[in-house]
């Protein structure tokens, strides 16, 4: 196995170029090869068994190993494996997929345009918004507005949407009429803009950010806002309960469209099928991905509001889309997966039963002497390493304090991110209470190794 290793690590450096990867660095060290996974498990191939954590990518939300799924992927490949939905044909996962969507979201959403990831849906968001707009005689009204720290992706409209600075300065991004406003980040950002303001009056104070950059562009040359109901990539950033309602206000005022970036928060991780049902708003146009398939295999798409489909439909063609688009064989995946998700009530668990534990286990955390805060919402979780909690100072970013605790992480069999000094976790619907214990457990003790660590180096 030893030797096995070696040579996909010698392969894996002279040919695969890694997403978000300094090539260079891993080819020294060497990228560590999974070969498996069961359930909230993962083992690379030296033996070594894993918590996920992070449920691959945000998306393995039934967890690994599930034959039901295997079962509709081969089922359908051996019927029909492929054939594209353009030239006015339809495939049945597909169209059951579509409406089976439709079940399962707000009444206001009847249509579907399926893509092939989360990043597909938000280009395809960027095309239909504007198309919308020219069809009621608005073709100026074509600015989408943003938030710093989000994530919508990584295509070149997906990436400039995201409010990633390291990615915009790669490309010339972002494209034009794109703008950004600041994240409603109350431990980070809110006490720094107004240290007076309780967490629900900055959550205010944020959304009203969005009223002033209307304001600043023109309301008549704004299409539309998108965010995450809870920012995921961007450190599982939880905004304060007042910070949706007055976003859906200002978007109402001002007659532009509201759109719900649902690609981690959608398929039940906030404790309801669509995190903006968890959130309290309604928007006009819902993307999604990772979870509806658990990642077994790519789909995305793009749930259409009444409102939207009414217009774009009674204008003729729509002028965009995918060889993959409504794959059947991802179609069929998702239809199963969905099932699971239902007939598990995987959802109402999330929300009545293993969310609230999880939120008590993991906020439970900020007793530890690194924990300046620790937040969780459903299945998705958030805590900051801190050098000191009072008075509260912040470790110097070139540290990398978050990067130094996610090696302790690695190396004692437990997948957590590090976004900066966030650390975070969004692991698989599936999990226990018992397995939450487990998993609270590595990840104090990881905390208890990065501590000693920090403090052998002089940081504290």
């Amino acid at each position: 196995m030893k030797n096995k290793t070696q040579e996909l690590r010698a392969l894996d450096s002279a040919h695969y170029i890694h997403p978000f990867t300094n090539t260079a660095a891993l080819a020294k060290k060497g990228a560590r090869i999974i070969t498996r996974g069961e359930g909230v498990y993962i083992w690379d191939s030296e033996g070594h068994k894993i918590f996920d954590a992070m449920s691959g990518l945000w998306c393995v939300n039934v967890g690994y190993g599930r034959e039901a799924l295997a079962r509709a992927a081969y089922r359908q490949l051996t019927e029909l494996p492929f054939y594209n939905s353009f030239f006015q044909t339809a495939n049945e996962p597909a169209i059951r997929l579509a409406k089976l969507l439709t079940e399962i979201s707000p009444p206001k959403f009847k249509h579907v345009f399926f893509t092939g990831s989360g990043s597909e849906s938000n280009d395809t968001i960027v095309r239909l918004v504007r198309h919308y707009w020219t069809c009621l005689g608005n073709p100026n009204k074509n600015v989408i507005i943003s938030r710093w720290n989000g994530y919508h992706g990584s295509t070149m409209a997906g990436a400039s949407l995201s409010g990633m600075k390291a990615m915009h300065e790669q490309g010339g991004l972002p494209i034009p009429d794109i703008e950004h406003i600041e994240q409603p980040y109350w431990f980070g950002v809110g006490r720094a803009a107004n240290p007076t303001l309780t967490r629900d009056e900055f959550g205010v104070h944020a959304a009203r950010w969005l009223e002033e950059k209307i304001v600043a562009i023109g309301p008549e040359r704004v299409a539309a806002f998108i965010g995450e109901p809870v920012q995921g990539a961007g450190g599982v950033i939880i905004p304060p309960k007042t910070y949706w309602p007055e976003i859906q206000r200002i978007c109402n005022k001002y007659g532009i469209l509201l759109i719900s970036d649902e690609v981690i928060c959608g398929f039940g991780r906030t404790g309801n099928w669509w995190g903006c049902e968890t959130m309290g708003f309604s928007p006009d146009l819902m993307a999604f991905a990772k979870g509806v398939t658990s990642g077994y295999v790519p789909l995305g798409g793009v749930m259409v509001s009444d409102k939207v489909a009414d217009v774009v439909i009674r204008h003729g063609d729509f002028n965009h889309g995918y060889t993959y688009s409504g794959h059947p064989v991802a179609c069929a995946v998702a239809i199963e997966n969905i099932n699971i998700i239902r007939g598990e009530a995987l959802v109402t668990q999330i929300r009545d039963d293993s969310g609230v534990y999880l939120k008590a286990q993991f906020e439970a955390l900020v007793d530890h002497p690194l924990v300046g805060e620790a937040e969780a919402c459903g299945f998705m979780a958030g805590l900051v390493l801190v050098k000191s909690k009072s008075p509260l100072e912040m470790f110097d970013a070139d540290l990398e304090a978050g990067m130094v605790c996610r090696a302790h992480c690695f190396d004692s069999g437990l997948i957590m991110r590090a976004v900066g000094d966030r650390m975070i976790i969004a692991p698989p619907l599936v999990t226990t209470r018992a397995q939450i214990d487990e998993m609270i457990a590595l990840i104090r003790h990881c905390l208890d190794l990065t501590y000693a660590d920090v403090k052998a180096r002089g940081w504290l």
